[in-house]
């Protein structure tokens, strides 16, 4: 029981030094996430229509199974 103590204690300090150690982060860095996420939003949005085309191609396809297996 003392070991689970000491690492609760353990990850108590942790946590508490990494709430109080804040620091600003310099322009190009920020720019540079900035960018990286607008370039990761304009990636998503282009992969949307082949997701969608590629779901719909399974969807038709385990329909026309369906419908020859009964034939």
């Amino acid at each position: 029981m003392n070991v689970i103590k000491k690492i609760g204690l353990g990850l108590g300090a942790m946590v508490g030094a990494v709430g109080t150690a804040s620091a600003a982060l310099p322009v190009a860095a920020t720019t540079a996430f900035s960018d990286i996420q607008t370039d990761g939003l304009a990636l998503i949005d282009l992969a949307w229509p082949l997701v969608i085309a590629i779901t719909s191609g399974f969807i038709v396809l385990k329909l026309f199974k369906r419908a020859a297996s009964k034939a």
